[in-house]
Parts: C-alpha cells; sequence; structure tokens
C-alpha cells in the first residue's frame, strides 16, 4: 500500500471510531460535519475539497499561435481540521495536502518525504484581544498569499505571490487588534520563524526569519471577513476598505526567494552534506496591499519589492556559483463585479520587474480576463480565465485555464 493510500486510511478509521457525543451534519460549504465532545471539552470541523484545473498555452510568434501545449490535473486535494481543545480559548488548525502539487518537494532537507502538511497551528487567545499563535501556517506575507485558495476570486494568484511571495514555516505568531475609534480597526502581527519553509525536518540553516504586519480598516470588518476572500459576495452595503504593509527580514537565507525558492550550495558542501555550507545573505521583503469592496464590486491592489544584502550567490573563493536571490518589484491590480446572478466579470494586471542587471530577466506584464459562477458561493464554483503574458517581443504567450471547485 502508498503512503498516500496508508494514510488516506488512517484517517478513515479515525473518522468512524471517534468517541463522540454529537455529530452535526452543517449547511454545505461549512464542513462535512462536526464533532463535540461529550464534555464539550473538545470540538472538530472536519472539511474536504478539491480543485479540478485544465490549462491550454500556445506560444505567440508574429501574430500565430504555435507549439500548444495542454494539462488537465489534480490542481488541489486537501483535508481540514479545526476547532477548539479544553477551552474555546485554545484553537487549533490541520491541513492536509493530498494532490501530487500539494506534497511535491521534497529533498534531503525533509527527509525526502512527501510533503503532507500544509498546517498544523495552535492559536491560543491568552489576553484580551491577544493571540498566540505557534506550530506551521502561513507567514502574515501579501494579502493574496493569505487568502485561501479555495477563496481566489481567478484560476490561480498572480505573478507577483508566484514571485515574492514568503508562503508557510514554523514557528510562532502574536496578533493583536484593537479599535482607533467606534470603527476604525487597526491589526498587529509579529512572527518569528525557522526561515527555511514548511516541512523542513533538518534543522534550521542560516539565520531566522521576521515578519511584521499592520492593517488599517478605517470603515470597521469587512461583511464574513471579506477582506480576506475575492469578489464580494457579501455585497457590502457601505464601502469597506483593509490596508495592510509587511516587512519580512530573513536573515542569512540560504534560499533564492527568502524561505522558497532553491537551497544556494557553495563549493564544499558535498563533502560535509547537508550540514554543510552554504551562502547566506540577508533578504528583505516588503508588502503594500490594499482591498476594497462596495455593492458587489471589489478592486485588490499589491505590491511588493525584494532586496538582498549580497544577491549573487558566491564560493569560498569568491567565483559565483549560478545561484541569485531573486530580487526586483511587483505590481498586481485586480478588480471585478460580481452580478445579482452570481456571475462575475473580473480583471486583472500584473508587472514583474526583477532587477535584470542581476537577475538577467526581462520585465514581465501579464493581463487577464476572468469569468466565474458562484454557485454556492466559494463551494461550489467554475472559473475561466483567459491571459496574455508579454516578457519580451519575442517570447510572448496566451494562456486559457478553466476549473472546477467544490469545498465541504
Amino acid at each position: 500500500m502508498t503512503s498516500k493510500a496508508s494514510l488516506t486510511a488512517i484517517l478513515i478509521l479515525f473518522l468512524f471510531n471517534l468517541n463522540a457525543q454529537e455529530i452535526k451534519s452543517p449547511k454545505f460549504g461549512k464542513g462535512l460535519f462536526n464533532l463535540v465532545g461529550q464534555d464539550s471539552s473538545w470540538t472538530m470541523k472536519i472539511g474536504a475539497r478539491v480543485q479540478i484545473s485544465s490549462l491550454a498555452l500556445w506560444e505567440n510568434e508574429d501574430g500565430k499561435l504555435i507549439n500548444p501545449e495542454t494539462n488537465i490535473l489534480i490542481r488541489r486535494s486537501r483535508l481540514k481540521f479545526d476547532g477548539y481543545a479544553f477551552s474555546p480559548k485554545l484553537k487549533y488548525k490541520i491541513e492536509l495536502g493530498l494532490s501530487n502539487r500539494d506534497i511535491s518537494g521534497a529533498s534531503e532537507f525533509t527527509s525526502n518525504a512527501p510533503r503532507y502538511i500544509l498546517d498544523a497551528v495552535m492559536k491560543w487567545n491568552f489576553y484580551e484581544n491577544f493571540e498566540l499563535w505557534f506550530g506551521q501556517t502561513k507567514l502574515p506575507g501579501n494579502r493574496e498569499r493569505v487568502i485561501s485558495s479555495a477563496n481566489m476570486q481567478q484560476v490561480d494568484r498572480s505573478l507577483l505571490n508566484s514571485r515574492f511571495n514568503i508562503d508557510r514555516d514554523i514557528g510562532i505568531q502574536l496578533r493583536h487588534h484593537t479599535y482607533l475609534s467606534e470603527k476604525f480597526l487597526m491589526r498587529e502581527i509579529f512572527a518569528l520563524s525557522q526561515g527555511e519553509g514548511r516541512n523542513v525536518t533538518s534543522g534550521n540553516l542560516g539565520g531566522h526569519q521576521y515578519t511584521g504586519r499592520i492593517e488599517f480598516l478605517p470603515f470597521g470588518k469587512f461583511e464574513g471577513k471579506g477582506d480576506y476572500f475575492g469578489s464580494d459576495l457579501k455585497r457590502e452595503q457601505t464601502p469597506k476598505l483593509s490596508i495592510g504593509f509587511t516587512f519580512d527580514h530573513n536573515n542569512n537565507a540560504v534560499k533564492t526567494r527568502s524561505n522558497l525558492g532553491s537551497y544556494m550550495f557553495i563549493d564544499d558542501t558535498e563533502d560535509e552534506g547537508v550540514s554543510g555550507r552554504f551562502f547566506e545573505t540577508n533578504t528583505n521583503t516588503l508588502f503594500i496591499d490594499a482591498m476594497f469592496k462596495y455593492k458587489g464590486y471589489s478592486l485588490m491592489a499589491e505590491y511588493a519589492d525584494r532586496d538582498a544584502s549580497d544577491p549573487i550567490a558566491k564560493n569560498s573563493d569568491g567565483t559565483e556559483t549560478g545561484d541569485i536571490v531573486q530580487v526586483g518589484t511587483g505590481l498586481n491590480l485586480q478588480t471585478g463585479y460580481l452580478f445579482k446572478n452570481n456571475w462575475e466579470i473580473s480583471g486583472r494586471y500584473s508587472n514583474i520587474k526583477l532587477d535584470k542587471n542581476i537577475t538577467g530577466k526581462n520585465p514581465e506584464n501579464q493581463y487577464t480576463l476572468g469569468l466565474s459562477k458562484y454557485i454556492v458561493g466559494h463551494s461550489l464554483k467554475v472559473q475561466t480565465d483567459i491571459s496574455y503574458l508579454d516578457v519580451d517581443t519575442e517570447n510572448n504567450f496566451l494562456m486559457y485555464r478553466l476549473q472546477f471547485d467544490i469545498h465541504f
């Protein structure tokens, strides 16, 4: 039996053998069912989701579409568990990825094992509006990354996110919120993490990662946490705005994209194995983002900037290894309007400007037009989009995507 099949069998047996006093079947999209302990000292909501995606890509040469490529895949397939233990002030979340894309990335640093665990985090509300998170989960980076992949406005995230996001890591986060006036809400988050990404088992390499984020909501909270899902599905009856600022410092980072990308080995690493030497450089990433919603209209804007103290990896003798930190800037503008019949049209413009003198890469511009039908909100939807990617005059592409999403 494969490891994936074994994991699935264990989960099924676990679900059927839980000794719970009460099992509730919630409304569609709110979890498969809820478990409540006999003394109400714990709860568990169990959810599942699948994204089935297809893609067609053509290269543009002198106005002609050539070299077509197609792909159909299970983009995401996941199980989610969340609830509280002992007290409602101590919450937890577990999310497991089962698709090939979810578990890819095995290396010696993850014991060459599939990376099933996405989230495994505890959340302790220890005093008033303060929460302490500990475990593995998303860092408080750019808004688009923190929005769940189940709740996106278009088929997938933007080029800005793929080039600059800081994703998941293991560590601690301190979160707090307060009202500056009757409606004006401010949130603050500080995270201290290992700085190597998710599911690393070999210990800390280089230094640690420090992330700070602050958000301002001058018109109060969004309905249903709408500042962290795509589209104005709640049809805000008054204008709502959230503005966020994140600064991330990865001290002595050993990867080409902060805690993501490839490891930057130097010449004597092979002889010393996993504990050998790496090229280390301080990497800083800045995010500025905003979300606005009002009566079906939504607008999300993001800006990213990454630099490094020394972006060109070098061996101990000063020769270049060929690894380069992906430094530069990114801009993403995304907007949409949700009609009363729950069809939505959306548009996106993304611009990536990596430092060409360092990375050797040309600027990228991507233009995307999307169409979505929300059958039961984000829990059951069909989305499609078409994108034109302009890299330079000799390397442009047209991409079409279609995706079905079901989320229990």
